[in-house]
């Protein structure tokens, strides 16, 4: 009965460290798809592209602002932070400049866009990325 009780643990302790995968560079490319659903990355193989062209997603921007808006002196400048989501929408939204007004019209006027971009891609699979819009507004 000792024997058998023995062999029995044996086997059992094959079993149970035999299917112990140790995670790092030989993980599991499910595991790795997961992982870039929810990472933004700002180098990637194909960049995230507006359907029309960078040109018109400009045009779009300078539409929708409205200069009377801000107010300031000489010449300000502002940097449009987002994310291209792997749906093509844009979230997470953001302005850095030093006028305050110039940001937050700056923000609404891309939040007014509606259209999607075609997301960034990674080994052929659609991926969240960061994307930058300087804008440079002058004040006569």
């Amino acid at each position: 009965m000792k024997r058998i009780f023995l062999i029995f643990g044996i086997l059992l302790s094959i079993n149970v460290f035999a299917q112990e995968t140790p995670l790092g560079s030989s993980e599991l490319p499910e595991l790795n798809i997961r992982k870039q659903k929810a990472e933004i990355f700002t180098i990637v193989e194909k960049a995230a592209e507006f359907p029309k062209g960078i040109d018109s997603f400009k045009h779009l921007i300078i539409k929708n602002f409205k200069e009377r808006k801000v107010t300031g002196q000489g010449v300000e400048t502002c940097e449009l932070i987002f994310v291209v989501e792997r749906d093509g929408s844009m979230t997470d939204i953001q302005a850095k400049g030093s006028n305050e007004s110039f940001n937050e019209e700056a923000i609404r006027a891309l939040s007014k866009i509606r259209y999607k971009w075609a997301p960034a891609e990674i080994n052929g699979y659609k991926v969240r990325s960061r994307y930058k819009v300087p804008l440079t507004l002058r004040f006569d």
